[in-house]
């Protein structure tokens, strides 16, 4: 038991991301059942909606779960009373200042983790009270720092500026993973595009398979005018790309974007025009596993890693 496994309730120190379109109340409760920590992505999620995936997940499993949200959703305050009124035991914020929302969470009793890119963000979410940071590199999927530091970088930065725990995502999808993350100083790891190639998982169908054939040099940042998001490349890229190069402003690239993007994209399988949001570790993913499987395969190769390093 370290403090992440404390902290949480949980068996092994890992954590599914909450990711949108992909994370609801079905794999949220795979994970926690197996042994990590489920999270619902509450980013793709009305607040009715929302409520109902708490109330699935808690039917579905006995074991402490989370959810993820951006503070820069616009009915925040509405998934906030939500969250309190059906007693979410932990909640991992990202996207905006968590200055704001932990007092909040807190009072209500609730485990607060903010996501972080850079030490600086870090040291800042350790001041606002929360109980623990995620570090996520650049190698991560979806939206991404502006600084462009890597998981290899990042985790020692924050580890040397904040005393609570870290928790390392980005680039994590095995056991071999974990290990390199725990060596730089993380007590946990996030990870999201592994948890993608499940069954479990809400997204469609191809996006899942996309996942799983994507290579090397697949997915890119783009956006960054905006906000870098790293994606899988697609005639969308392609465009978002164009228009970059050609100097497209803030505002031709919103409306380039348009709305329901991702949502096109990764929940409804809109391959070509759909927002394709994964992490660069997508070209090490090769099958579909259920949930609990890659739990327990990246438990025991951590295990097996640690024990070889260790002779």
């Amino acid at each position: 038991m370290n403090r992440i496994s404390q902290l949480f309730h949980i068996e092994y120190p890992i954590i599914q991301a909450g990711m949108i379109w992909a994370s609801g109340w079905q794999l949220a409760s795979a994970v926690s059942n197996a042994g990590g920590l489920g999270l619902l992505g509450a980013g793709s999620m009305y607040p009715d909606v929302l409520r109902t995936h708490i109330q699935k997940c808690r039917q579905a499993t006995n074991r402490p779960f989370g959810v993820n949200i951006p503070l820069l959703y616009p009915d925040i305050d509405q998934l906030i009373n939500i969250i309190i009124e059906e007693k979410v035991p932990i909640v991992f914020t990202s996207a905006g200042n968590p200055k704001i929302w932990t007092p909040v969470l807190k009072q209500a009793g609730i485990t607060v983790v903010h996501v972080v890119s850079s030490a600086l963000f870090a040291a800042k979410s350790e001041a606002a009270g929360v109980d623990a940071v995620v570090a996520e590199g650049f190698e991560a999927g979806g939206h991404n720092g502006r600084e462009e530091t890597t998981t290899m970088v990042l985790i020692p930065a924050v580890c040397e500026q904040v005393s609570i725990p870290v928790i390392a995502a980005g680039g994590i999808a095995s056991g071999k993973a974990m290990t390199a993350a725990f060596a730089l100083g993380a007590e946990g790891v996030q990870i999201g595009s592994r948890f993608v190639a499940t069954p479990e998982a809400s997204s469609h169908p191809q996006f899942k398979q996309a996942v799983i054939d994507a290579k090397e040099g697949d997915t890119m940042l783009a956006i960054k005018k905006l906000t870098p998001v790293r994606l899988l490349k697609n005639n969308f890229f392609h465009s978002i790309k164009a228009a970059e190069d050609n100097g497209a402003d803030i505002e031709a690239l919103k409306t380039l974007l348009g709305r329901a993007r991702a949502k096109a994209g990764m929940f409804e399988g809109n391959m070509e025009e759909g927002e394709l949001e994964i992490g660069q570790v997508s070209a090490l993913i090769h099958a579909l596993k259920p949930a609990g499987d890659v739990v327990r395969e990246i438990w025991e190769e951590f295990i097996l890693t640690n024990k070889r390093l260790n002779q």
